[in-house]
């Protein structure tokens, strides 16, 4: 008979729970909720295309159309309006001529008389840099929102008795910006060449695009990489009013 205690011991059985076994199961855990996390991002779809950008730039020209349509039916509205209200307001001749200058002023009425248009755009598709330029980066061939503001604010000093950018009247609560280098004015979407017109002593005006600095420095590119620059003087243009919502918007707090 064989001393218990003098026997060589039995197999020892493994922890079910060895620490590669714990691993192994934080691994696939981990992999399963990275697989539930992408599915619901995509919710069936694939995730690494730009579709989504192309809905929202649909969605930014649609809305752009529609915002011009609704120009148009405010600013027949406005026109029966104002009709209306000109058969018997109980004004006299002094108050509606001074009327008549404050809507001037503000830019709700058509302007006309001598002015000019300046034309910016990008650079060819294929420019290059002019001798003694570095090469262009990408920012270098694209006109930018500082540069529509430069021309714009160098108009109004130049004494402008109106502006239009495009075919959109500007007034004093008018947002010049830009995404990228197309241009969001006033709820509609605009792409390269940008037209702006002015109405005023083209004497006065071009002098006061060719003192302005900005300017000056946006033709060292005009020069060395092709970006766009033109004037076109008029002996009459006109100005329409404009015909947007003169309503200011802002944001509030919640709550």
């Amino acid at each position: 008979m064989s001393n218990s205690a003098d026997s060589p011991p039995g197999p020892v059985r493994p922890s079910p729970w060895r620490p590669v076994r714990v691993l192994t199961a934080a691994v696939f855990a981990l992999a399963g909720l990275i697989f539930v996390t992408s599915f619901n991002t995509a919710k069936g779809t694939n995730i690494r295309t730009d579709a989504s950008l192309l809905r929202l730039s649909d969605l930014i020209e649609e809305r752009s159309h529609k915002n011009a349509t609704l120009e148009e039916s405010t600013a027949a509205l406005r026109e029966q309006v104002d009709a209306l209200a000109a058969r018997d307001d109980g004004s006299t001749r002094a108050e509606d001529e001074r009327l008549d200058a404050l809507e001037a002023a503000a830019g709700t009425t058509e302007t006309s008389g001598p002015g000019l248009t300046v034309t910016l755009n990008d650079a060819p598709p294929d420019a290059q840099a002019a001798p003694g330029y570095p090469e262009p980066q990408a920012n270098d061939l694209v006109i930018h929102q500082q540069d529509l503001q430069a021309v714009v604010n160098a108009l109004w000093k130049g004494g402008a008795k109106g502006i239009k950018v495009m075919d959109q009247r500007l007034i004093s609560t008018s947002a010049v910006r830009c995404v990228g280098n197309t241009l969001i004015l006033q709820g509609r979407v605009y792409s390269p060449p940008y037209k702006i017109t002015a109405v005023g002593d083209r004497g006065a005006l071009n002098k006061a695009l060719a003192d302005s600095p900005a300017i000056q420095n946006y033709q060292l590119y005009v020069k060395a990489y092709g970006l766009g620059w033109k004037v076109d003087e008029h002996g009459a243009v006109t100005l329409p009013g404009y015909s947007g919502t003169v309503d200011l918007h802002y944001a509030k707090p919640v709550g």
